[in-house]
C-alpha cells in the first residue's frame, strides 16, 4: 500500500484550477514552503502541501517547488500540456497514490467535452492514476466535496486524521 496522496488539478489555464484549492481551504491561497491544515470537518484535519500555480506555468520541477521533506499529503496543480508527465512522474516515482480531477478537457474549455489530444487519459491509468473529469465552469462545491471525501477516506484508513482540540 502506498503510504503517500497527491491529489492535483488538470486543466488549461484559466479552466478552475486555483478556483478548486481556494474553495477547499475556504480563502485564498498559494504554494506555501511547508505543510498546512487542510479541515475535512469542523475539529478534523490533515496536514497537507498545497502546489497551486503548476510547474509547467511557472517551468520549474515540482521538486524545486516542493520544499516540505517527504510530504504526506500534496494538492497538485497541472497543467494540459505534454510536460505534465513530467510531474506526474515525479510522483509515480517517489511512490505517492495518484488521484486528479480533469477539469474541462479539450476545446480550450470553451465546453466541457472530452478531447484528449495528449492521451493522458490512458496513460495516467496506465500508471494506476485514479482520475475525474469535472467542468471547472460549474460551482467548485461539489468537486471540492469529492477531494474532501477522497482525501478524508485515505488518511482515515492510514490513521492521519487529526483533531484540533478545543481549550
Amino acid at each position: 500500500m502506498l503510504e503517500k496522496l497527491v491529489v492535483s488539478v488538470l486543466g488549461n489555464r484559466n479552466s478552475g484550477k486555483t478556483t478548486t484549492w481556494n474553495t477547499l481551504f475556504d480563502k485564498t491561497v498559494k504554494t506555501g514552503t511547508r505543510n498546512r491544515r487542510l479541515y475535512l470537518s469542523e475539529s478534523e484535519y490533515v496536514e497537507v502541501f498545497l502546489v497551486s500555480g503548476s510547474p509547467e506555468e511557472r517551468e520549474k520541477h515540482v521538486s524545486e517547488l516542493i520544499t516540505e521533506e517527504n510530504p504526506r499529503i500534496v494538492l497538485c496543480s497541472v497543467q494540459y500540456i505534454e510536460s505534465s508527465k513530467e510531474t506526474f512522474n515525479y510522483f509515480f516515482e517517489n511512490e505517492y497514490t495518484c488521484y486528479t480531477q480533469w477539469l474541462n478537457p479539450g476545446h480550450d474549455d470553451h465546453d466541457c467535452l472530452y478531447f484528449d489530444e495528449l492521451g493522458l487519459a490512458s496513460w495516467l491509468t496506465y500508471h494506476g492514476h485514479t482520475f475525474s473529469i469535472r467542468c471547472g465552469k460549474e460551482s467548485p462545491v461539489p468537486r471540492v466535496q469529492e477531494i474532501k471525501d477522497f482525501i478524508y477516506g485515505w488518511a482515515k484508513s492510514r490513521d492521519l486524521i487529526l483533531i484540533e482540540t478545543v481549550m
